[in-house]
Parts: structure tokens; C-alpha cells; sequence
């Protein structure tokens, strides 16, 4: 079982790094995001991102074809946002990706897109939920990385 409380497997090794690259992709953009996320569902997603006016959008990270052949949660997560997104490496047969999800090409430094998500459009109350679930979430790793007790630092009286 993942950290996240599901039963989802961690990330693949190169999975990570595309994350990171579409995260910094992302900020470009005007968006903040966070990586495995889980969802109200308990479903955990690789990347969601929230935009200055509120949008939300999630995007699908997948490393390879046996992991996109593997996957099929990944439309539950179109309720839980405004625009949809798969993340793949270069040499990805995007071909067999669907038409209807946006589409970036990722790699650990950064992230073009491809292709652009159509609006979904969450309702308000799922909106709401999902922009508190957010800042909840953010708060909380924020807070557990500043109180981490620094290993080099010696009191002395």
C-alpha cells in the first residue's frame, strides 16, 4: 500500500522526474502544484495543479506503455478538475494516447504541451473541496519539512 493510503504503487523510477519536469512546467504557467495527491476518492493522482482564478487541473504521469496499458483509474480523476492531462517522455507512442486529455511531453528539467486539455468544468462544491483538500495538503508537507530537526545543529550552554 502507497503512503498515500490507496492501493496505487509508487511511482516508476523515471516517473519522478517527469513529475518534477511538468510541476516546473506548471509554475511557468502561473500554477502551483503538488504530486501525488490523493483525492477525495483515495485515489492518488501524479500532479495536480491549481491556478491563480481557481482552476484545477490534474495531470496522468506515464513513464512507459505497460504503464498506460496497466492504468485504467485514470478517468475517475476527470471529475476532480477543469482540464485533464497525460505527462510522458519523448519516445512515448502517443498515438494510443486519447484525443479528448491534454497532452505534455516531460522530462525532469521541464515539460511542453503538446496538446491542450478541453474545459470540464467542476462544479463549485467540488471545487471548493478540492481548493481546500489542496491547501490542506500543501500546509501539512510544509509544515512536516520545517519540523524536521536539523542533524548538524549542536546546543551548547
Amino acid at each position: 500500500m502507497s503512503a498515500a493510503g490507496d492501493d496505487t504503487p509508487p511511482l516508476e523510477p523515471l516517473a519522478p522526474s517527469l513529475a518534477r519536469g511538468v510541476g516546473r512546467a506548471l509554475r511557468d504557467l502561473g500554477y502551483v502544484s503538488l504530486s501525488e495527491f490523493t483525492l477525495r476518492s483515495r485515489r492518488r493522482v501524479d500532479v495536480i495543479a491549481l491556478d491563480r482564478n481557481g482552476a484545477i487541473a490534474i495531470v496522468e504521469v506515464k513513464s512507459s506503455i505497460e504503464d498506460f496499458r496497466a492504468d485504467h483509474k485514470w478517468r475517475d480523476y476527470m471529475a476532480y478538475c477543469d482540464r485533464f492531462y497525460f505527462a510522458v517522455p519523448t519516445d512515448f507512442p502517443r498515438q494510443v494516447l486519447p484525443e479528448e486529455c491534454g497532452l505534455w511531453i516531460a522530462d525532469a528539467y521541464g515539460a511542453t504541451l503538446r496538446r491542450e486539455a478541453p474545459l470540464l468544468r467542476l462544479n463549485p462544491a467540488r471545487r471548493r473541496a478540492q481548493i481546500l483538500r489542496f491547501a490542506q495538503t500543501a500546509a501539512q508537507r510544509l509544515s512536516q519539512n520545517q519540523d524536521r530537526p536539523a542533524a548538524s545543529v549542536v546546543l551548547k550552554r
